[in-house]
C-alpha cells in the first residue's frame, strides 16, 4: 500500500494502527468510500451556490456578462483575475466564450471569495438575495461565508484525496451545513439532495467498523 499510494499518504494509517496493518488498511478504504459518497451533494451544493450567486449578479449589472464590470469598478480588480483565467481555458479548448461558458468555468474558489468581507460593501447587498430562504434574523454576510469557506476547503480536501475520517464529527457537521447552505437557496433542494445522498449510510457503515 505504501508503494502505490506513497509512504506519506500511509504513514497516518499505520501510526494509528501500529500493531494491526489490516485495519490501517481498511480506514483508508472507508475515507476513500466516505469521500466518495459526498461527490453528489458536493457538486449539487456548488452547482446551486454558483447559479443563485450568478443569478442575483446579472441582476445587479443588468447584463448576462456582469464579469466584464470587474475590471473597471474599483474593489473588484483583482476578481477579473479568475475571469481572465476561465476565458483562457475556455479558448484552450477551442470553444466561443460566452457568458454561460464563463459562469460554468469559474472556480469554487472564486464564488466563495466573492462573499468574503473585502466585497461586502460593494456586492453583499445584492448577493444576500442568493439566500432567500435563510432566516431574516441571520441574514449576515458571516453567517454566509464562515459555513461556505468551511465547505469549500473540505470539499478541497475530498478533490485532492486526502483523509477526512479522522474528525468524524467534523464530517458530519460538514454534511450538516451542505443541507443547511442549500436550504438557504431553494427550500425544496435539501428534500431533492437526500433522494441521491449515500453519505448517511457510508458513514454509520464506517462508524462501526472504525469503532469495533
Amino acid at each position: 500500500m505504501e508503494k502505490v499510494f506513497s509512504t506519506e499518504r500511509m504513514r497516518k494509517y499505520f501510526e494509528n494502527y501500529p500493531a494491526d496493518e489490516a485495519k490501517a488498511i481498511r480506514h483508508y478504504q472507508l475515507n476513500n468510500s466516505v469521500s466518495e459518497s459526498l461527490y453528489p451533494i458536493l457538486c449539487l451544493f456548488e452547482v446551486s451556490l454558483r447559479n443563485s450567486l450568478n443569478r442575483e449578479l446579472c441582476g445587479k449589472y443588468g447584463t448576462a456578462d456582469w464579469y466584464l464590470a470587474l475590471s473597471t469598478q474599483p474593489g473588484l480588480k483583482a476578481l477579473n483575475n479568475e475571469v481572465t483565467l476561465a476565458k483562457r481555458h475556455i479558448t484552450k479548448r477551442g470553444e466561443t466564450i460566452t457568458a454561460s461558458k464563463v459562469v460554468a468555468e469559474l472556480t469554487l474558489g472564486f464564488w466563495v471569495r466573492i462573499l468574503n468581507a473585502e466585497y461586502e460593501r460593494i456586492l453583499w447587498k445584492d448577493l444576500i438575495r442568493a439566500f432567500p430562504y435563510m432566516a431574516k434574523s441571520e441574514r449576515k454576510r458571516h453567517n454566509v461565508s464562515a459555513p461556505i469557506n468551511k465547505i469549500r476547503d473540505f470539499r478541497n480536501r475530498i478533490f485532492h484525496h486526502e483523509p477526512v475520517l479522522w474528525n468524524i464529527e467534523k464530517v458530519e457537521q460538514i454534511h450538516s451545513d451542505i443541507y443547511k447552505v442549500c436550504g438557504w437557496i431553494s427550500k425544496d433542494l435539501p428534500e431533492f439532495i437526500k433522494y441521491i445522498d449515500r453519505f448517511p449510510d457510508t458513514i454509520a457503515m464506517a462508524k462501526n467498523e472504525l469503532q469495533a
